[in-house]
């Protein structure tokens, strides 16, 4: 965690803690216009998320972003860090997310946002961190993973 933090400060990445607090520095920065990153791959409390279809599966996705959207009218893309062969280091890739994502139904926001990490995904789909385990909470109390 440390090390993170402490490279995305040396490239001039200001970052915001995941509580309170650290929402409203990002809500004030979109306000202002400014780029904000989120990744939102990561398991929300249960009480920021809702449980969508992620590759077929209910998966607990956060609701921020689809609210940080709805208030800020913000323009959403997807990005990632394609790993080139043989070492030659990394292609940027930023696309558009889906338009469903601009829903003020914040079910079908959410959706598309799951829907627009799946196409990012796709793209090197063997890139993609499998390990986090997306599945962890269940809708039901169930294990996904034994």
């Amino acid at each position: 965690d440390q090390f993170i933090t402490k490279t995305r400060s040396r490239a001039g990445i200001e970052m915001a803690p995941t509580h309170r607090i650290g929402v409203s520095k990002v809500l004030a920065a979109l306000r202002r216009g400014e780029v904000v990153g989120i990744l939102p791959d990561q398991i929300p409390p249960a009480e920021g998320g809702r449980f969508v279809p992620f590759f077929g599966e209910p998966a607990l996705t956060m609701t921020l972003p689809s609210k940080l959207i709805q208030k800020t009218k913000a323009k959403v893309f997807c990005g990632f860090a394609q790993r080139l062969p043989n070492a030659r280091g990394y292609k940027i890739i930023v696309e558009e997310a889906m338009s469903d994502i601009y829903s003020e139904d914040l079910d079908e926001s959410i959706m598309a946002l799951n829907s627009s990490i799946e196409k990012t995904i796709m793209k090197s789909v063997e890139q993609y961190s499998w390990e986090y385990k997306r599945f962890r909470r269940r809708p039901d109390g169930s294990r996904f993973y034994q």
